[in-house]
């Protein structure tokens, strides 16, 4: 019996819209791929996520991955309130699910910059009944502890919960340990199945 729902945040309850804000700084196409490879698109992104370098080393391994649009990692990186923006339906989703009586919870990658910034975006943390954030712990998905972390924290099961995520292996890791797991397309499709998890 499933008693718990686990979300991502990145375009589950929020969109990672990376896109969208490196082009609101009005790049040429050519300075945009080479700003996305530099940081979006590099292993330095993820070590963001998992908290153990500062912003200057991190800003430092971007710059080293591609000196030449060094300005502009330091403008990008600098901004990062605008790179996540809250869906509509986050909050009214999360209530809807904690009146039927269901826990709501979070495990998130994200990079303690990032997270502090975009706090404006993230409103709907308060709601859930708690999280656990990959730069705090030390941990990214889809390594397995960072479930089992989420469960020996807030005394849960790992077979009543339910886990929805936007990408594959994160929602096959969270099956590996025990929980059911979603994988979000569009909020009909992930409401759907969960209806049908939760049935």
């Amino acid at each position: 019996m499933i008693k718990n729902i686990v979300f991502d945040i990145g375009n589950v309850l929020a969109g990672f819209h990376w896109q969208d804000y490196f082009h609101s700084f009005g790049y040429s196409d050519e300075v945009f791929e080479q700003l996305a490879d530099a940081t979006v698109r590099s292993a330095i992104w993820n070590e963001m996520d998992r908290g153990k370098m500062s912003d200057d080393e991190l800003i430092a391994g971007f710059i080293a991955n591609n000196p030449a649009v060094e300005k502009e990692i330091r403008e990008v990186y600098a901004n990062m309130k605008d790179m996540i923006v809250r869906y509509d339906y986050a909050c009214p989703w999360i209530e809807e699910l904690k009146e039927r009586g269901y826990g709501v919870y979070i495990i998130s990658n994200f990079g303690e910059t990032a997270f502090a910034k975009c706090q404006g975006a993230l409103d709907f943390l308060e709601k859930t009944d708690g999280a656990v954030i990959s730069y705090q712990e030390k941990l990214v998905k889809p390594d397995y502890e960072i479930y089992h972390l989420l469960c020996r924290k807030y005394g849960l099961d790992e077979r009543e919960c339910v886990f929805i995520d936007d990408t594959e292996k994160n929602v096959k890791a969270a099956r590996e340990i025990g929980m059911k797991g979603i994988v979000f397309h569009n909020l009909a499709q992930a409401k759907e199945e969960l209806e049908s998890v939760l049935a």
